[in-house]
């Protein structure tokens, strides 16, 4: 690696307490975090002409994913050229033949939310977030996974910060019932900010080729079932690091209109997310499942229809989740159009279940708290009634 030092660590897993259990023996999502002490006294409060309630000024344009420096269809249209030289992909996970099996694999990082790490001090839920982004990918073939490495680059090594970072990942991988099973640390002088860290990693797992997620015998009259999210996840922080500016705010102020609530703007943007694993394959395993789509980039518009089959799209009837109030107040303050947010952010939910008429009261009766939100439809897209 030239002038950078890089260093090879094989990890195993360090022990950590297990997650508090939800009833039916989910695990229990983390819904906040707390911001550390010192950090919050030490936060940059963002000054813009715009008022600390977040009504924004009158001649303030709304905001939207591309102005803020994220083009979702310059990236869709580099995956159409890659698909010209490696058929096949475009899925949440790519699938390899092995034996009587599929193994299922899917990379990805946390984005500009490091940036809020960052400033929050908060880096021991990070590596959740980190972990969830692939885990949720894979296991919408009906993947089980088996194992997690991942990719720590920074500057200089800060040994205690690099060690909260992997807790969380340790943390993600209990929540996945997966195995962490080695990775990478590069120390890479002047390549990153000091104390400023950059993170990927990828997952793989198993699913019988008889038992795998393909969304082929999805038909029209199918319903679409929501897992509520925690909140932002690890899409669209671009953008809402944008309204941040706007807003006024700072990170250690209460988030506006937050029902009643007292949650810091930075604990719900800092929310990890949700890792569905265990509450998705228990759906699984009792039938019913004809695909599943995890909300990322790209929000319900653009990756819902990526598991249909051609000529089917879906109807979202809008209002038939509970958006958490941070989506509000992104919105408000963005002035964001509702096509925009809906196709940037997860609005509450970060997982669609597409499930037989028959399995849909089931699955939403014992899958609480899980929203019907529209059903599938002719033509193809998303459309919002």
């Amino acid at each position: 690696m030239g002038a950078a030092r890089l260093l090879h660590l094989v990890r195993t897993p360090a022990t950590s307490p297990a997650p508090a259990a939800r009833p039916g023996g989910h695990p229990q999502p983390h819904n906040y975090v707390r911001l550390p002490q010192s950090a919050a006294a030490g936060m940059r409060r963002v000054a813009v002409s715009c008022s600390g309630s977040g009504s924004g000024s009158a001649d303030e344009e709304g905001m939207t994913y591309k102005g803020a420096g994220v083009d979702i269809d310059a990236g869709t249209e580099l995956v159409r050229r890659i698909r010209k030289m490696a058929p096949g992909i475009g899925g949440f996970g790519g699938l390899f033949p092995h034996g009587d099996e599929y193994l299922v694999a899917g990379t990805d990082g946390v984005g500009t939310k490091l940036k809020l790490a960052f400033e929050t001090g908060i880096h021991d839920t990070i590596g959740i977030d980190l972990v969830a982004m692939s885990v949720n990918d894979i296991v919408t073939s009906g993947a089980k996974p088996l194992f997690f490495l991942d990719y720590f680059a920074t500057s200089r090594l800060d040994v205690d910060l690099a060690e909260k970072v992997i807790k969380g990942i340790v943390d993600g991988c209990q929540l996945s019932n997966c195995v962490l099973l080695g990775g990478e640390t590069a120390e890479m002088p002047d390549f990153y900010q000091e104390g400023e860290y950059d993170l990927s990693g990828f997952a793989v797992g198993a699913v019988k080729k008889d038992k795998v997620i393909d969304g082929k015998n999805i038909v029209e009259g199918d319903v679409l079932i929501g897992l509520p999210s925690s909140g932002v996840h690890s899409n669209g922080f671009s953008l809402a690091r944008r309204v941040l500016e706007r807003s006024g705010l700072s990170l250690t102020d209460p988030l506006p209109r937050n029902d009643g609530i007292t949650t810091t703007v930075g604990e719900a943007l800092m929310a990890p997310t949700v890792i569905y694993v265990k509450q998705v394959l228990e759906i699984i395993s009792k039938g019913g499942v004809k695909g599943l789509a995890h909300i990322t980039g790209g929000g319900f518009t653009d990756n819902i229809p990526r598991v249909f089959p051609k000529g089917l799209g879906a109807k979202i009837v809008t209002g038939s989740w509970e958006v958490p109030p941070v989506f509000k107040w992104l919105q408000q303050v963005g002035k964001i159009e509702d096509a925009e947010m809906l196709r940037t952010f997860n609005m509450g939910v970060g997982m669609v279940l597409v499930v037989s008429k028959d399995a849909a009261e089931r699955i939403l009766a014992e899958s609480s708290p899980a929203y019907r939100i529209g059903e599938v439809i002719q033509g193809e897209g998303v459309h919002y009634a």
